[in-house]
């Protein structure tokens, strides 16, 4: 069983990964044997990360673009398919969040998530369909979020977002289906990241033992086996969920 979740000649692109829970996505996939290329847009932080993975004995390479500029993340993708070969694990895994009320919300604001949330997600999985069939693998994996999944004041934006992100996955699921290509969407919970730090306090952490079942916030690191499960043999039947990893959290409520 153990060579189902083996990535060995596998490769693969994690978008925003310099850091939080994309940096731990590559950190798994490498320790399971992929060849990964970590994104983002600033070169300083890929460099800092790729040398963090370093120090655990891991080899990642950087792939320094922006992914809502679609001519250049055809341009990346199609190099990364020149130099390895092939690409089979797409991990769509950008996004930013604005936490705001409703009428604080404009639609250059929304237009903005969209592009670099959904849109780019979109892009990315066109462009990488054809290169995934051509090497007879494909695993589209899209970071959605519990969020996405239920309603709550002072988060529309993000909300609309991450709601469209699993009905993309939906929709790609019956599209690429027949090319082989398996599409997912993992739902984070409430991880201590760096974006989350108010997660620490103490009225947080009484909140999570009070209201979920586990009781706590995740680690970060909790979110590498879900990944590799989706991008893995192991998943070979598997298309069009939304996979929670969120504690329990929205099991109950």
């Amino acid at each position: 069983m153990a060579a189902d979740f083996n990535l060995e000649g596998r490769v693969a692109l994690v978008t925003g990964s310099a850091r939080n829970l994309g940096f731990e996505i590559a950190r798994g996939f490498a320790e399971a044997g992929a060849k990964v290329y970590i994104n983002g847009t600033n070169e300083g932080r890929l460099q800092e990360a790729a040398e963090q993975l370093a120090g655990l004995g891991l080899t990642v390479h950087p792939a320094l673009f922006d992914v809502s500029d679609e001519a250049l993340a055809s341009q990346e993708m199609e190099r990364i398919f020149a130099e390895s070969g092939r690409l089979d694990i797409l991990v769509n895994n950008v996004g930013i969040r604005m936490r705001e009320p409703l009428d604080k919300i404009g639609s250059s604001e929304l237009r903005r998530m969209l592009d670099i949330d959904l849109v780019s997600a979109f892009s990315l999985s066109k462009l990488a369909a054809p290169l995934m069939e051509r090497g007879g693998y494909g695993r589209i994996i899209n970071m959605g979020s519990i969020g996405g999944e239920r309603g709550r004041k002072g988060d529309a934006a993000y909300i609309i977002v991450k709601g469209g992100m699993h009905a993309m996955t939906k929709s790609l699921c019956a599209e690429l289906g027949p090319m082989g290509i398996t599409v997912n969407t993992i739902l984070p919970g409430g991880f201590l990241t760096a974006g989350n730090e108010n997660l620490r306090s103490d009225a947080m952490r009484e909140m999570f033992k009070a209201r979920m079942p586990l009781g706590r916030a995740g680690d970060p690191a909790e979110i590498a086996g879900a990944a590799i499960f989706l991008a893995s043999p192991a998943s070979s039947y598997v298309t069009g969920i939304a996979l929670p990893v969120d504690g329990g959290s929205l099991a109950t409520g």
